[in-house]
């Protein structure tokens, strides 16, 4: 930079040689005194160190030389003031550059340095130059600061001292010297000047971290090359990258003022290395706790291995990834990978299949099949030394010893190589699955794992694993699971949107499409409200699996709100190791309220709400359906309730707290409610009269309370004269235990309303 080439700004003043007249004896401004005719001042036209010079005899014990032109300070611009000196004859001065600031309208700036330093003449004859340097900013070097007020300046220098001496001064120089403090005004550090190679080979981390303490708020340009790095770096200042760096997996490469996954990309040029040093320095540093992928949409070549990434077991401060996309690429690193090996389960050992053979090659999160094992059963933990494995659930008969598969599918953020992590959440990513991969897996025990807005489109397996319990207090809002198997009739997917096995999550406002099942839950606590899944297909009476799996009996739940299209609720317990009732709550806390039920061209016993127990001896003991729409399309259906007997049927005389009613019902053969409020009437007297809840109670329940008998005007008996006996009711009659007998102390006739139930409240 300099004003005089790029400006054409003219700061030199004029050669002594054209006259004394432009010269003052006082600050330079207009009206002072110049050096013309002046007695202690001449021209010298030969003098053998200076050619022409000005002769100045001291008479005054500053005498001052200023130059009456205004020598222009321009913004960002800093001139160098130097002049030759040397003493002749007389007491010995010290010299000194100075100059007059002046501002608008020849307005002297008051308050700032108008002199340099000054040097001693030691030596008669002895050549001298002194300088100094003028600028608006307070950079070092600079002797006289003037601000941005000072507009021009008189030029010239002192001579203190004694006076009678005499003085030869040189042409005065002005110097546009910006260049020198370009380093300074610039905005940008290039690592390369403090020592970087970018070679790839030697290590450049001194230079990189001399160049950031050097920047000082200016951005550290990283300048085309390859850097190899030799161990972690963090950057205080903003960095732009040129070139690209490389550094072990180990080491951590940290941007605290411009981490965003950008920013990686251009330092790494890779973008799924980029994300995981991101994301490792987002876990290692405290100056950041969110991760912004800027909308960038990054090519995956395989899942990534969190806690590889990470090299932490575990983590319980708030982390968060947002707004971005992972795509998928094809290959084989993808591949699920199948294991078979016989094991030994024992319910006594609880979670424990031990004996188990080839287990160095099971890997954690793999899914268990095997006899008598429920859905969604995961490898938590392995000890290789004992030959055991624990299970993320129990299952409900696998008693002795057999063979299991193991099946490991590959997610594209893999968390289950850590031992615990709380407080993580995703919000605002897609991940473009496009059955090659699966979504997320999660650690085995951990806190509030959070996925907000995000897309999971084309799961290959899942959209989100729990291996174990890292899903307590899981939150998914507002996401949209979109299965890769659209055309595949409901009955033949295999992929399933997510599963659950600790408490207290919360499913919300979530979009569910043609997946197997839409969430298996084996935890309590659950709120699943606001979502819209759906599982149909275009088979006409095709069959419908269920999109909600609750696998525990007490599991004190909500289901409110949801649109529930061409799939069903089913609670089971297949997640118990010893199945049959034995004094625990049985089938309780359910609330299913408020939500659309539709199917379209199903089987006539296709059913919304499915109670499967897997072994005997249990009943409900506490569920409410409540202000439900039920409709189907195309067809009808018997009733929308049903026990599925595969493995045993519920017990019928120990039906408790059961509320169902106020829903409304559309091509459903059978309202089913509870309490059943039924209008009997006998035609022909009786002193017996025989009232039928069937087939309107619930799951075919027995009657098992009447809560009134009313009559609807009066009771007659064979001599049509009125009666006005109190009867009597016996419950749980007829073969199928359905049926209510009314008894009267002689034949009657007429009218009753009876609200029976099919369950004893509380």
């Amino acid at each position: 930079m300099n004003k005089v080439i790029t400006d054409g700004a003219l700061l030199m003043p004029p050669k002594f040689t054209a006259a004394l007249d432009v010269w003052s004896s006082q600050d330079g401004t207009p009206g002072s005194d110049t050096y013309a005719n002046s007695t202690n001042a001449a021209f010298v036209p030969a003098d053998s160190d200076f050619g022409g010079c000005l002769e100045l005899v001291k008479t005054a014990p500053v005498q001052k030389l200023r130059y009456m032109g205004e020598t222009p300070l321009l913004p960002e611009c800093y001139l160098q003031v130097r002049a030759k000196v040397k003493a002749i004859s007389g007491p010995l001065p010290s010299v000194r550059i100075a100059a007059w600031p002046g501002g608008l309208a020849g307005a002297h700036v008051a308050g700032v340095t108008e002199q340099g330093p000054a040097t001693p003449l030691t030596a008669y004859g002895e050549v001298v130059e002194v300088k100094a340097i003028i600028g608006a900013g307070n950079r070092s070097g600079v002797d006289m600061v003037w601000g941005a007020n000072a507009l021009y300046a008189h030029i010239g220098l002192d001579i203190l001292g004694t006076t009678g001496g005499v003085v030869r001064v040189d042409d005065i120089i002005v110097e546009d010297i910006t260049s020198a403090f370009l380093h300074d005004m610039l905005a940008t550090v290039d690592v390369r000047d403090y020592g970087a190679i970018g070679d790839g080979v030697t290590d450049d981390l001194a230079a990189f971290e001399a160049a950031d303490a050097a920047a000082n708020g200016r951005t550290v340009i990283v300048s085309k090359g390859h850097y190899f790095l030799g161990d972690d770096i963090t950057f205080e200042s903003r960095v732009r990258f040129e070139g690209t760096v490389t550094l072990a997996d180990e080491h951590v490469f940290a941007l605290t003022k411009n981490y965003d996954l950008p920013a990686y990309i251009d330092a790494f040029g890779d973008e799924e290395l980029a994300f995981k040093k991101a994301l490792q320095a987002l876990f290692d540093s405290s100056d950041h706790e969110s991760l912004d992928m800027d909308g960038r949409r990054i090519r995956i070549e395989s899942p990534i291995d969190v806690h590889a990434v990470i090299g932490r077991d575990r983590y319980s401060t708030r982390r968060h990834i947002h707004n971005g996309q992972f795509d998928v690429a094809p290959g084989p690193a993808w591949d699920t990978e199948i294991f078979t090996a016989q094991g030994t389960y024992s319910s006594a050992n609880g979670f424990k299949l031990t004996g188990v053979a080839n287990i160095a090659s099971i890997p954690v999160g793999a899914l268990v099949e095997g006899n008598g094992v429920g859905r969604e059963v995961y490898v938590r933990s392995k000890n290789v030394a004992a030959q055991e494995i624990t299970l993320s659930q129990k299952p409900y008969d696998a008693e002795g010893t057999q063979n299991y598969t193991f099946r490991r599918f590959k997610y594209v953020l893999d968390f289950s190589g850590m031992e615990d992590l709380d407080r993580f959440s995703i919000k605002d990513v897609e991940f473009r699955l496009q059955g090659e991969a699966s979504g997320i897996i999660l650690a085995p025990t951990g806190l509030i794992f959070s996925v907000e807005n995000c897309f999971f489109t084309g799961p290959k397996d899942r959209g989100i694993t729990s291996p174990g319990e890292g899903c307590q207090g899981m939150l998914v809002d507002r996401c949209q699971f979109l299965s890769d198997e659209n055309a595949v009739p409901a009955q033949d997917r295999t992929s399933i949107a997510m599963n659950a096995n600790g408490n207290d999550i919360k499913l919300r406002n979530n979009r569910v499409v043609r997946f197997r099942h839409f969430a298996i839950i084996a935890g309590s606590g659950s709120i699943i409200t606001g979502n819209h899944f759906f599982q149909g297909d275009g088979v006409s009476n095709g069959l419908r699996l269920a999109g909600i799996v609750i696998t525990g009996t007490n599991c004190r739940a909500t289901i409110d709100g949801n649109y529930i299209d061409n799939c069903f609720i089913e609670w089971a317990n297949e997640h118990d190791d010893a199945p049959e009732f034995n004094s625990e709550f049985s089938f309780s806390q359910l609330n299913i309220s408020n939500n659309i039920f539709l199917a379209s061209h199903v089987a006539p016993w296709f059913s919304y709400i499915i109670i499967k127990p897997h072994g005997t001896g249990h009943f409900i003991n506490g569920l409410n359906v409540q202000g439900n729409f039920f409709r189907i399309i195309g067809g009808t259906i018997e009733r929308v309730e049903r026990i599925d007997t595969s493995f045993a049927d519920l017990n019928f005389g120990r039906m408790r707290n059961v509320s169902w009613r106020e829903n409304m019902y559309n091509s459903i053969d059978v309202a089913t409610v509870n309490p059943l409020v039924y209008t009997h009437t006998q035609t022909s007297e009786s002193d017996t009269w025989v009232v039928s809840g069937s087939p309107q109670l619930p799951f075919g329940g027995w009657v098992r309370k009447v809560e009134s008998v009313v009559a609807e005007g009066p009771i007659r008996n064979a001599a049509n004269v009125k009666r006005f006996d109190m009867p009597y009711v016996e419950v749980s009659k007829g073969p199928n235990n359905d049926e209510l007998y009314v008894n009267w102390d002689q034949p009657v006739k007429g009218d009753i309303v009876v609200s029976m139930r099919m369950d004893t409240p509380l």
